[in-house]
């Protein structure tokens, strides 16, 4: 491996990007200076580059089997003898490599396909040749781990990570079919709004990263590509390359920037990530960036020319950052001329006098705040520039402008324009009945009706402007405990949120009880996690499935170690009456969580669409293989299900299949040792049923010993594990009763 230091690691990323032979030569004067021996490394670095794909003829376990025809492999790759092209069909570990897809500093991405254990098109990522230093190594297994850290829609999944036999990292993850965000709205000629909804998808995504403690560092339109799902345009988070642990380790090499290392992409920089200070760059730098994404959907350029940036040289473009303030969007686009002008206009589905007019004033504010160069003036958090952007697409005032008199009137007359039209209507019906006095009564009695009406109309109006004004409050409050969370002062937030309504649930409000709930459960705190997870279960009906599910999967443990088996019993009523009557995604989790107590004739019998459902389930996903994960919790339920049905021989079965499959997950396998014990022990087989317990015990009490954290989908969550506690005490009671009372019973001769 190479000890070239981060500084010149850095400074091959910036040279390579300039194409220009003038600019790289006098990017590499300045950069260089005196020392003469840094500037030969890095011109010898540059001229390698190409040649760097020829790494795979080392890291090939074994020679190519049926090559592909030659016709087929030439126009793969037209990058010369080193092209992947000559190289389709080779293999890393179980991946066999399809075509190049993706190229940066440090790495290489290509599609590949899985052969086992199952087979699917996947996106491989490694590092190049000559580019193996410790610092991108460090950076390469950071991005890694930050995104197996990492559950959400709008992020790539990471599926597998490893090493090629010359011990250069590489993962796996899921392959996106898609373009960058800018290309697609371009092409597709998105209007205003119809961007800014993809654009809070994408704040919705960084704000999850953030929660898990990963700051991206690298937003920008490349690094986020928009893919269809049935037709709905879906937008995914990819390249954590250079992503930043806050919160969490992410490996065990050190990741060190050094001083004057520029991490980033210049144009979408913060002026705090290139600014070389004892300043610590944290999740508002991702605001920043996000600040420039958005410029650019809007405006249809980034606030500092990328060109400029990288020709002035580094110092330069570090005051550019720090010092030179942008135009706003609204004024970029009046600077354009001629055709420029009209395609961007046709680009956004607008004329050019309309798309001025939209982005002046709350889009202006709502960037320019985001590209504030002191982060204390900018957004908190990833959710407080989405919700910003909602509360215009609704008309509401937004937080970035100054809240001006004049400016909440404007805004509440353009979201009540039918109620003032009324008004004003009346009001001249009033001024008119003045100037005709003489007219006769009944016409002054209809005018005064008018007036009544119109009294009525306004007092509607104030009333929705105290509803607003409290929904307003209400997300502030959401917003404010957000960002206690991202801060671990969960009692705060629990003040905080202990404020909030129930009755207008929303996606942020949720995910904060969820958060403080799962923190009071890991500190045994039990009242107030079953508590949280209980008013939970009212507010959540806005997240998917998934999530909805997961979150049963939480309460019903708590009310179990809470001890209050009365609670828990109104719980599974109660969770049966939501999901038992079709048949919902996650079947097996309602299933599962229901049966952590015995069941009487009449719930035995609520459970069987359930049942039915999970099988169903089960037999699509065994059969496809797709998701071996899926298939071996859903054996658990379904051996928990026969045990609880007095079918020991089939709940035996069902846990044997669990333990059988491939993935390893320690809560599972734990739980599925332990009704095995319990099966075993009611089929008369002691032994076995001690041999299973203690297996399963060593792993819960291991686990409990040295602490539950929260946990992930990969590794098991903590409520995993509580629910297989539970079932242990229930096992032990059974298995280890039996054996005392069969040491004491005589034997007869």
């Amino acid at each position: 491996m190479s000890d070239r230091s981060p500084h010149e690691e850095t400074l091959f990323d910036v040279a390579r990007t300039l194409t220009d032979p003038a600019a790289r030569r006098a990017f590499l004067e300045q950069a260089c200076a005196s020392d003469a021996a840094l500037r030969v490394r890095l011109e010898k670095l540059l001229e390698a580059e190409s040649g760097a794909d020829e790494f795979f003829k080392a890291a090939a376990p074994f020679p190519t089997p049926n090559p592909e025809p030659a016709a087929q492999t030439k126009g793969t790759n037209s990058g010369g003898a080193n092209s992947l092209g000559d190289q389709v069909g080779m293999r890393i570990g179980r991946y066999k490599i399809l075509q190049k897809i993706g190229e940066g500093g440090c790495g290489v991405v290509y599609m590949a396909e899985q052969q086992e254990p199952v087979r699917r098109r996947v996106a491989l990522k490694i590092i190049k040749l000559g580019m193996d230093t410790k610092s991108v190594i460090a950076r390469f297994e950071a991005e890694r781990q930050a995104l197996a850290l990492m559950d959400h829609p709008n992020i790539a999944r990471v599926f597998d990570a490893g090493a090629t036999e010359t011990g250069r990292p590489y993962f796996v993850m899921e392959l996106v079919r898609g373009v960058k965000i800018t290309d697609y709205c371009d092409q597709n000629n998105l209007d205003t709004v119809l961007r800014l909804e993809l654009f809070i998808q994408i704040c919705q995504a960084i704000q999850h990263a953030h929660q898990k403690g990963i700051i991206h560092r690298d937003i920008k339109p490349s690094n986020i590509l928009v893919t269809l799902h049935d037709g709905v345009a879906v937008p995914k988070v990819i390249d954590f390359g250079i992503a930043k642990a806050t919160e969490v380790r992410l490996t065990d090499k050190t990741l060190f920037t050094a001083y004057e290392q520029v991490i980033g992409t210049p144009a979408y920089m913060s002026p705090e990530q290139a600014e070389m200070s004892g300043l610590d760059v944290d999740t508002r730098t991702d605001i920043y960036s996000l600040g420039v994404l958005l410029y650019e959907l809007l405006a249809g350029r980034t606030p500092f020319d990328a060109k400029k940036l990288l020709q002035n040289g580094l110092d330069q473009m570090r005051r550019t950052l720090r010092e030179q303030e942008p135009q706003r969007p609204s004024t970029m686009v009046t600077t354009l001329q001629g055709t420029e002008l009209t395609r961007l206009a046709e680009h956004r589905s607008a004329e050019p006098p309309k798309l001025i007019s939209l982005l002046r004033g709350d889009l202006d504010w709502i960037v320019m705040k985001a590209l504030e160069k002191d982060r204390r003036r900018r957004y908190e958090t990833a959710n407080g520039v989405a919700m910003d952007i909602q509360r215009y697409l609704h008309n509401e005032p937004v937080v970035a402008r100054p809240p001006s008199r004049r400016y909440r009137f404007q805004k509440l007359v353009r979201r009540n324009k039918i109620i003032f039209a009324a008004g004003a209507a009346v009001s001249l019906a009033l001024i008119a009945g003045l100037g005709t006095s003489t007219y006769l009564f009944l016409m002054e009695r209809a005018a005064r009706q008018q007036a009544v009406v119109a009294e009525q109309r306004a007092e509607e109006a104030r009333a929705n402007e105290a509803k607003l004004r409290q929904l307003a409050e209400m997300r502030e409050k959401i917003t404010q405990a957000t960002v206690l969370v991202n801060q671990d002062k969960y009692e705060d937030a629990d003040e905080v949120i202990k404020q909030v309504s129930i009755q207008a649930p929303s996606v942020e409000g949720a995910a904060v009880f969820r958060l403080v709930g799962e923190w009071y459960a890991l500190q045994g705190r039990w009242k107030e996690a079953a508590e949280h997870f209980s008013q939970l279960l009212e507010i959540n009906s806005l997240d998917g499935w998934d999530t909805r599910t997961l979150d049963y999967l939480e309460c019903g443990p708590a009310l179990l170690e809470l001890g209050d088996t009365n609670q828990y019993e109104h719980f599974r009523q109660a969770a049966l009456a939501r999901f038992g009557e079709a048949a919902y995604p996650f079947a097996d989790r309602i299933l599962k969580v229901s049966l952590l107590e015995p069941v009487n004739s009449q719930l035995e019998k609520a459970l069987e669409p359930l049942s039915s459902a999970a099988t169903s389930s089960f037999a699509t996903n065994a059969g496809v293989s797709d998701d071996i994960f899926l298939a071996a919790w859903q054996s658990v339920s379904l051996g928990l299900l026969e045990y609880r049905r007095g079918n020991y021989a089939k709940a035996a079965e069902w846990c044997q299949r669990c333990l059988d499959y491939p993935e390893y997950n320690a809560p599972r396998t734990a739980t599925a040792h332990v009704i095995l014990a319990m099966a075993s022990q009611r089929m008369n087989e002691p032994d076995k049923a001690q041999s299973e317990l203690a297996v399963g015990r060593d792993l819960i009490t291991s686990k409990f010993k040295n602490g539950v954290d929260r946990g992930n989908g990969v590794q098991g969550f903590w409520f995993d594990w509580v629910f297989a506690r539970i079932l242990l005490r229930e096992g032990e009671a059974l298995v280890d009763k039996t054996s005392l009372q069969s040491q004491f019973t005589p034997k007869l001769r």
